[in-house]
């Protein structure tokens, strides 16, 4: 499912239209974005978290050259599901 075909879904089921469906997914998904970056964990119950973690510094390898570099440490995106969601995808 893309965005489009979400955005039509939620119209359908909230009985709005989809420039209304999509101002709401668009702010939801930008209020997510905006809390993480921040470093807030965003929880929605029987769903998941959103939260932000750091990766490490760590080595790796060229694969063109075979080198060994150095990859610094970053900060990424988690997504942890919730217990519902686990036991409905199952």
């Amino acid at each position: 499912m893309n965005k489009a075909e979400l955005i039509e879904k939620v119209a359908h089921e909230t009985e709005c239209t989809k420039a209304q469906a999509e101002r709401l997914l668009d702010a939801t998904l930008e209020i997510i974005r905006k809390s993480v970056k921040k470093g807030d964990e965003v929880k929605l119950v029987g769903f998941g978290t959103f939260a932000k973690a750091k990766r490490k510094a760590r080595k790796g390898r060229n694969p063109q050259t075979g080198a060994e570099i150095k990859i610094p440490a970053t900060w990424y995106p988690k997504f942890r599901p919730g217990a519902e969601f686990k036991n409905l995808v199952r």
